[in-house]
């Protein structure tokens, strides 16, 4: 394979790059340098005037500010270069592939954006009285109706923000029917080791201990480990499928019933559903209790603190203990019951101010009615298609961690770097010099170096092949051995180069101090 360098010679891929050039501005060509605003700016200059306050009283009672402010002032263009040349040193899923794996980093279809834009849902007041609201509580209504259908389970609460605030609306059902059965002495929870973190917190969170089960050599729950740790104090158990290692537990049904038989509930982290729409409905499988978060399967945009959205199914036996609020219909008329008091059952109160997200329920429907029911399926078997690609192309130089086939995203180990003198992480930071953001790395915990990929099925098969080239590539010269500094300098393109990020993370420095301070 050859490609043409930018002076229109041909070389390989392999061939030394020429050494890296020192500009006197900074620049590479379109990669421009930029400092921080406060070294840009001067306090001295601002992108606006205001006019001197002219016969008006001060009201703010002896508190008003007796010392400059310390803030940078730009002009306008100052201002639009800072924040456009920012937005140029950070990676996203329109830019490129984004692999990290348990995270379904999938593309944000631009439709989406457009209907959550639309008045009367965007400019929403949540104290608006209902009367005013019809068209949005119907939104949610639709939705649930939806991830009903999807899940094949009789109720869902749609005011969660977010995965683990969906995980702790589950347990708190869990523990509302529980306290409701007198049943105050089942207070383990059973924890595969492939789980996700959270689900572990969040139980210690709602009052119960956890009870770790190991995991087979082949990624799975352990069933004999787990039948051993069966007892009349088991409350539930908290399971992801797929789970961590991007692998289903074909043992689902039958955990479902040993779980039950010990009057115990099923709690299952739906993160991972991406891998399940359209194929599998998680209330065919015994689950009592599941999170979904929106911006994983349903492509709400993800990342940045939020918003997020985590609405949890739950069975018949919960769905009496479900939230406040709750959507409901009679007749044209929708409605949010939001006080316990009128809510049919017993539910354990409320868990946040408002309703949900509004901006990402627009979304998550959006995604639905745009793809149809064959669509959801065939989004869901190009997700696992697409692992399996990556998997398959890339398991004679990498080392995959499990045998198989895999689900939505592919799992491998370091072994393959053994002996190399190339670290797992200096095989992430080689990949930023190639333009992509790493995979999940040392995740899950129960694989030794591991690498996660999750590609979705977003990507398209040129798209994968470039990927998987470069991973390739990236593998043979890390087993050389003759590469090594190369490895251990990346990334080399990176506008900070490689950084300590033990210390960055336990000794960050927040505040910018002036030099002449």
């Amino acid at each position: 394979m050859s490609v043409m360098n930018n002076q229109g010679r041909q070389t390989t891929p392999t061939q030394t790059a020429v050494n890296e050039v020192e500009t006197v501005s900074g620049n590479k060509g379109l990669s421009q340098r930029e400092l921080l605003i406060f070294e840009v700016g001067t306090p001295r200059r601002t992108g606006v005037d205001f006019p001197e306050r002219i016969g008006t009283k001060n009201r703010l009672g002896g508190q008003e500010r007796t010392s400059e402010i310390g803030l940078p002032g730009l002009s306008e263009p100052e201002i639009m270069r800072h924040y456009v040349r920012l937005s140029q040193k950070n990676y996203a899923i329109d830019l490129g592939v984004y692999p990290l794996g348990s995270c379904t980093m999938k593309h944000n279809p631009r439709l989406n954006e457009k209907v959550a834009r639309l008045a009367g849902f965007a400019d929403l007041h949540p104290l608006q009285p209902q009367s005013t609201t019809q068209g949005a509580i119907e939104l949610m209504g639709t939705l649930a109706h939806w991830i009903m259908t999807l899940t094949g389970m009789p109720a869902v609460a749609m005011s969660p923000k977010a995965g683990a605030h969906g995980e702790l609306c589950g347990m708190m059902a869990i523990r509302a029917a529980l306290d409701a059965k007198g049943a105050d002495h089942k207070r383990r929870v059973l924890v595969p080791e492939s789980a996700h973190g959270t689900n572990p917190a969040t139980a210690v969170q709602c009052g119960f201990t956890i009870d770790s089960i190991p995991a087979t050599d082949d990624g799975r729950v352990d069933m004999d480990a787990l039948k051993a740790k069966l007892g009349d104090d088991v409350a539930g158990i908290m399971l992801t499928n797929p789970n961590t290692c991007g692998l289903f537990e074909r043992d689902i049904i039958e955990i479902a019933e040993l779980i039950h038989g010990v009057g115990g509930y099923f709690y299952c982290d739906g993160a991972n559903f991406n891998a399940l729409v359209g194929r599998v409905r998680p209330g065919d499988l015994g689950i009592d209790a599941m999170h979904l978060n929106l911006h994983k399967t349903f492509s709400t945009p993800h990342g940045g603190g939020g918003p997020g959205a985590g609405p949890t199914v739950l069975s018949d036996a919960l769905s009496p203990f479900a939230p406040v609020p709750r959507i409901e219909q009679e007749g044209d008329t929708w409605k949010l019951v939001e006080d316990v008091e009128d809510a049919d059952g017993d539910s354990f109160g409320r868990m946040t101010a408002f309703h949900g997200q509004m901006g990402m329920f627009t979304r998550a429907l959006t995604y639905m009615m745009s793809h149809g029911s064959d669509g959801l399926k065939q989004a869901t078997e190009d997700a696992v298609l697409n692992a399996n690609y990556i998997q398959a192309s890339l398991s004679d130089v990498m080392s995959p961690a499990f045998g198989g086939i895999c689900m939505h995203e592919a799992l491998f180990d370091d072994s393959f770097l053994k002996g190399s003198g190339v670290e797992t992480l200096d095989f992430a930071k080689a990949m930023i010099d190639e333009g992509y953001h790493p995979m999940t790395m040392y995740f899950p915990l129960v694989v030794h170096g591991a690498m996660l990929i999750e590609p979705t099925e977003s990507e398209s098969k040129a798209e994968l092949d470039r990927f998987i080239a470069v991973m390739r590539s990236l593998a043979q010269k890390a087993v050389s051995g003759k590469h090594i500094d190369m490895f251990k300098a990346a990334p080399i393109y990176a506008p900070l180069r490689r950084l300590d990020e033990t210390q960055a993370a336990r000794k960050p420095v927040l505040r910018w101090t002036s030099p002449e301070a």
